[in-house]
């Protein structure tokens, strides 16, 4: 028998969002152009996790963060589609403010009821110039800001770790340190599938006495690759 109508397979959105510093130690060192590269090899791997899941339709945007916080890719894009532009780098760094443009986005409208977790990855090689705890609030007070997948990626010594950490809140991850390029290749095509990967999966429901349910598993960073730290680039 043919389908009904209706009957056809409906995916669930998934919304993937890189929010990039691009501020303007991001300009030293060839960081900017390492991050440009990192994203554009990592795209195949998320077009790789998007075909392993046919409930799931994943839509990728990016906002990038200094003086100005701007939507770099401003529309949900499907990521069969995906084409990056390159982020110039300049300015302050507005980690806060970034995060606070990431919540209005994850309001409902205009996420969908029906949506998978957001899963989120920040980038980062510096510390905050603005108010990072009231932007982190008004994420975190977003109900899908709050059950999104989080993971963070420092760029070099100066990454301001424990905002990164207060970013991905989860007791067992931290942010993926990279000191040259091919760490930074690495760890955002870690954070960018890993985060997919489980913002697909299933949540584990309360227990029977409405006790909370575990925290879905998510991969740690793996061991870094490319030259050894000691001789490090950033």
């Amino acid at each position: 028998m043919g389908e009904r109508p209706g009957q056809a397979l409906r995916r669930r959105p998934l919304h993937f969002i890189w929010i990039a510093d691009c501020s303007g130690s991001m300009m030293a060192d060839g960081k900017i152009q390492a991050l440009n590269n990192a994203i554009r090899e990592t795209i195949p791997h998320l077009r790789d996790v998007a075909a392993q899941n046919p409930f799931a339709e994943l839509l990728v945007r990016a906002v990038s963060f200094s003086t100005d916080v701007r939507w770099h890719i401003p529309t949900p894009t499907p990521v069969e589609q995906l084409v990056w532009p390159d982020l110039g780098a300049g300015g302050y760094t507005r980690m806060g403010t970034a995060l606070a443009t990431v919540a209005e986005a994850l309001k409902v409208p205009p996420m969908e009821p029906r949506s998978l977790r957001p899963a989120l990855v920040l980038i980062s090689d510096g510390q905050p110039t603005d108010d990072f705890e009231t932007g982190l609030s008004r994420l975190m007070a977003e109900p899908w800001g709050a059950k999104a997948v989080r993971l963070a990626v420092a760029i070099g010594r100066d990454a301001d770790q424990r905002v990164l950490e207060r970013f991905i809140a989860h007791p067992e991850i931290k942010p993926a340190l990279a000191h040259n390029p091919e760490q930074l290749t690495q760890f955002i095509r870690w954070a960018s599938t890993v985060a997919s990967r489980v913002a697909s999966t299933p949540r584990p429901v309360p227990g029977p006495g409405g006790e909370p349910p575990p925290q879905v598993p998510v991969p740690g960073p793996p061991p870094p690759s490319g030259p050894d730290p000691l001789g490090l680039t950033w």
